[in-house]
């Protein structure tokens, strides 16, 4: 006879009560049956599914010239009995959602009096106004209100809310108190245009009279519950990735549009695109945002359900270093050691790593140099990373939009005008440059970042 010892039945019977509680308290309750189910969502809000990140804003100290315009910014008071509404793109659905705030950059603690969610009217970013009876009031931990300590992030409750793939959010905020400080965390190359009013009309239908900026302030994420086949992908970059030169209000930045085509095909339907870019930023060294290495953890691998990550970034590295050819040499170096680095760290998470060729600046006034060291630089780092092997795939930006009559500048019908950034033509030739294969869900080779031995 085939039986169960008693301590083979007091362990499966600990076992089994362990699971249902950990269900018990999964912090999810159960969807209406009459609210239509996202393509993306889980069928069942515990079973096969987990958190993934479905829109992000890089956080950064904000700078004068991008605080809220009077009489919103006082002497060491920010947004004091304030409403500020917002628009974000989401890549993914799901049935379940919730935030995340920043306060990473704040001289002081952040008091988030209340928050809704809404869809925004017809659909559209950038918007003041919501679709009626949409919104819907946001917790944490049980509470209306939060307080962000200096340096931290708080993440809200779940909340049932069916988000399309594709679909712009309206996440409305009120601050009774303001920020006790000038220092404030925000993305400010939101190209997505936000509304400030003085007062609490988190749950009005519009925003008459409101303020426009074109900034986001403190919101830094919105997560889903999907699938256990949902993952994200993380764009790392600088102003070629975040969009300066894109339409404000189009989402018709490079990662918006390879969004779209991902979104049109099956095989990459479930994947979220994380932009984690900004205006300036660089690899090395700290500008505006701290430097891609410093960010690498708090930006990709603390995100939720990053399977991929494409580095876009280091012109503004190379564009910044003196025009020498001892200065040059020393920055292609530590760059390629940097972007080892990135390879390294992102391998111990399980995460792919894929490379993007720097693009062309023949012409820009501040990088271009007379004697061709900062070309010859672009030069070397593109070759290593289209050469060393250390990139689980490499995206050839770079060949897609030189001139070919002209390779140290770009082609004339994408050049947004300064010789750097693109305009929304070019934009689209990056995106219909990554091959959609890079984004398919697969399982990791068996010794997945075993060899980390970078090539000579």
């Amino acid at each position: 006879m085939n039986r169960r010892s008693p301590l083979v039945s007091l362990v499966v019977a600990g076992i089994l009560a362990a699971s249902a509680a950990v269900t018990s308290h999964s912090g999810l309750t159960p969807h209406s049956t009459s609210a239509p189910h996202s393509a993306e969502a889980a069928d069942s809000p515990r079973e096969n599914a987990h958190w993934v990140n479905t829109w992000v804003s890089m956080p950064q100290l904000t700078e004068p010239g991008n605080m809220p315009p009077a009489p919103f910014t006082q002497d060491k008071r920010v947004l004091a009995d304030a409403t500020v509404r917002q628009t974000v793109q989401v890549s993914v659905g799901g049935r379940h959602m919730r935030l995340r705030f920043s306060n990473a950059f704040g001289g002081a603690v952040l008091p988030i009096t209340a928050v809704s969610v809404a869809l925004p009217v017809d659909g559209r970013a950038g918007v003041s106004a919501i679709r009626p009876g949409t919104s819907r009031s946001v917790t944490f931990h049980g509470r209306s209100s939060a307080v962000v300590p200096v340096g931290a992030q708080m993440v809200s409750d779940p909340l049932d809310f069916d988000l399309e793939p594709g679909s712009n959010l309206t996440v409305t905020t009120y601050l009774a108190q303001g920020q006790a400080s000038n220092d404030i965390t925000s993305h400010p190359g939101s190209r997505t245009t936000s509304y400030l009013r003085a007062g609490n009309h988190v749950t009005d239908d519009d925003l008459a009279g409101a303020t426009p900026v074109n900034h986001w302030y403190f919101l830094s994420g919105v997560e889903t519950w999907s699938r256990a086949g949902t993952a994200a992908a993380v764009m790392l970059g600088d102003s070629l990735t975040d969009g300066r030169g894109s339409t404000t209000n189009g989402n018709n930045r490079w990662p918006d549009q390879l969004l779209k085509r991902l979104r049109s095909q099956a095989g990459t339907a479930g994947t979220a695109i994380l932009n984690q870019a900004a205006g300036g930023n660089r690899v090395l060294n700290d500008g505006l945002g701290p430097s891609a290495i410093a960010r690498l953890d708090r930006d990709v691998l603390a995100q939720s359900g990053v399977d991929w990550l494409l580095v876009f970034e280091g012109v503004n590295d190379i564009g910044t270093a003196e025009p020498t050819q001892a200065a040059q040499k020393q920055v292609t170096d530590d760059l390629i050691a940097a972007y080892d680095q990135i390879v390294v760290r992102a391998h111990a998470q399980g995460i792919r790593v894929y490379g993007a060729t720097l693009t062309p600046f023949g012409g820009n006034a501040l990088y271009d140099d007379a004697d061709g060291y900062r070309e010859a630089s672009r030069q070397a780092v593109n070759q290593w990373i289209r050469t060393s092997g250390r990139f689980d795939a490499v995206v050839d930006f770079d060949k897609a939009a030189r001139d070919p009559l002209q390779p140290v500048r770009l082609l004339a019908t994408i050049d947004d005008g300064d010789h750097l950034h693109l305009n929304p033509a070019g934009y689209q030739l990056l995106a219909d440059t990554v091959p959609a294969r890079l984004f398919r869900p697969g399982p990791l080779p068996k010794d997945f970042g075993l060899d980390e031995a970078s090539p000579s």
